[in-house]
């Protein structure tokens, strides 16, 4: 991955995005894209100088889509919309999936159809780089019209206005810019609607989605194939030949990496010939619940990356003669698979906590609630709990918000996506999702423990011995929220994932071969 990124030229995908969000790659403005970017400009302020009407550069916005606007009357306009629209409510988004809203938006405005001026990207480019992360409010987006009132939030620093995150504290943005002795910048004619009417609040939920949601498959592989090891499961399920009889990716990519999870087990083979039948579902079918998960995520990648090149405001400008009012601001075709991706990570959740509640019964030589001295002790009931309850807050989330819509605008934006909410469900669940598996996780670890001296594999070995660096095993009843928190943070930092593939690879083995797309 190079160090620089050509904004409006190279092709962004959500790794990039994330990693010049983290300051490890520098976004630029080439010389040929800055051409553009003034060619655009330039088409907006002939179409003013000219007096022809063009929807958003010299009328009204929605419903005012008919009402003139002068020449001398854009400059203010621009300034009152971005007042009007800054209508957000609640808490304010991560100042990661702020300043993500910034870089995708440099992005699509520097491909040169939207009519801004060089000096406003250089601005925003400017907030990115300094770290001057604007204050957004979670709630107020149906998205339609593009993201209006978090966009609107989004850009009120560039006026003076709103507040900002900047050296770990919220503040008034006129403080800040006064301490770098910035003055706000004064927008030009269609720039305001350039900015707020368009996608870059569900897109950029949908790309800490796609990363965590991500982070989650892989750890539930690898957490399902310890649980299996602790209650000697079989892996024959995951034959290949059994996944090549119904050869969805996803689930062929699992079933993949359980056998190479699983490979040399002493755990594994001290009972091969047991005479235990089947697993139940919860171990015997990892493959077709994790891979149809897969199978979600990758769509919602794919989905996400073709958006993340789009340009989605409105009007579009081909040329001082060649305008485009449409629709490219409508959230539909992201809200829809974040929806399906909600759904698909609730039930990576439901299956763990299954999982979770096989591993306290006291069967195939694991003690009831695995601890050995139990009804003085709890033992690792209660955790299931938190599992039970989280699983069920996962499924009132579960309600499709693209599948309302309420007119706005009087009628005239009279079908909006909701994908706005879509994409902070999808976030909320993924929340929840990683505490059920750091459960998951600390359960299989402890009842892993009561097959010694036998081993597991090599890499659940690994695994095993990383998440004992954070919590020791349980002879007793202890504060388990402490446990809890510590192995969820594991799982939320991705380190438990990265230690696991960094052993993988250092043993050669590659545990996503041939299955490159869903890395």
């Amino acid at each position: 991955m190079s160090s620089i990124f050509n904004y409006g030229s190279d092709h962004l995908t959500v790794s990039t995005a994330i990693a010049i969000a983290s300051g490890k790659i520098k976004g630029v403005l080439s010389d040929i894209v800055i051409k553009r970017i003034k060619e655009s400009q330039q088409a907006v302020q002939q179409i003013v100088d000219e007096g022809r009407t063009v929807y958003g550069v010299n009328t009204g916005f929605g419903i005012l889509a008919n009402t003139a606007i002068s020449k001398e009357d854009t400059a203010t306009l621009q300034y009152k919309i971005l007042q009007s629209h800054s209508v957000g409510v609640g808490d304010p988004i991560p100042v990661e999936v702020a300043k993500l809203m910034l870089i995708t938006k440099v992005h699509a405005l520097a491909q040169g159809f939207s009519g801004v001026q060089l000096s406003t990207l250089e601005r925003i480019i400017w907030h990115i780089e300094n770290n001057v992360i604007p204050v957004v409010p979670e709630k107020g987006s149906v998205g339609a019209s593009g993201d209006l009132a978090p966009l609107a939030h989004l850009f009120l620093p560039l006026i003076g206005l709103g507040e900002v995150f900047y050296n770990n504290r919220q503040q008034p943005t006129g403080n800040v810019l006064q301490h770098f002795s910035l003055a706000p910048i004064q927008l030009g004619p269609k720039e305001v609607l350039a900015l707020i009417n368009s996608t870059q609040f569900i897109l950029s939920f949908a790309i800490k989605g796609v990363q965590r949601m991500h982070n989650c498959l892989e750890a539930a592989d690898i957490i399902g194939a310890m649980s299996l090891e602790a209650l000697s499961g079989t892996k024959a399920p995951f034959d290949e030949r059994l996944h090549n009889l119904r050869p969805f990716n996803g689930n062929k990519l699992v079933a993949q990496r359980l056998r190479l999870l699983l490979k040399d087990s002493d755990i594994m083979q001290s009972h091969v010939d047991c005479g235990r039948v089947q697993d139940p579902y919860s171990l015997r079918c990892m493959p077709q619940v994790h891979g149809a998960s897969r199978n979600a995520w990758l769509h919602l990648k794919e989905l996400t990356e073709i958006e993340l090149n789009s340009v989605t405001d409105n009007p579009i400008i081909l040329s001082a003669n060649d305008t485009i009012s449409g629709g490219n601001f409508h959230g539909q075709p992201l809200a829809l698979p974040l929806d399906y991706c909600c759904f698909a990570a609730a039930e990576i959740g439901n299956i763990s906590d299954r999982r979770c509640y096989l591993l306290l019964e006291g069967k195939w030589g694991l003690p009831m609630l695995l601890m050995k001295d139990v009804g003085l002790n709890s033992g690792f009931m209660i955790p299931q709990y938190t599992t039970a309850a989280l699983v069920t807050e996962n499924k009132t989330l579960c309600f499709p918000a693209s599948a309302d819509s309420i007119p706005t605008s009087l009628g005239q934006e009279d079908h909006v996506s909701m994908g706005s909410i879509s994409g902070r469900k999808l976030n909320r669940v993924l929340d929840n999702l990683e505490y059920i598996m750091a459960i998951e996780l600390l359960s299989a670890a402890q009842a892993i423990e009561f097959r010694k001296p036998l081993k597991s594999s090599p890499m659940l070995e690994f695994a095993h011995d990383y998440v004992r660096k954070f919590v020791g095993f349980a002879e007793e009843d202890r504060i388990f929220a402490d446990d809890i928190n510590k192995v969820t943070t594991i799982i939320k930092d991705f380190s438990f994932v990265e230690k696991v593939n960094e052993f993988a690879s250092a043993k050669k083995i590659e545990l996503n071969k041939e299955y490159e797309v869903f890395a």
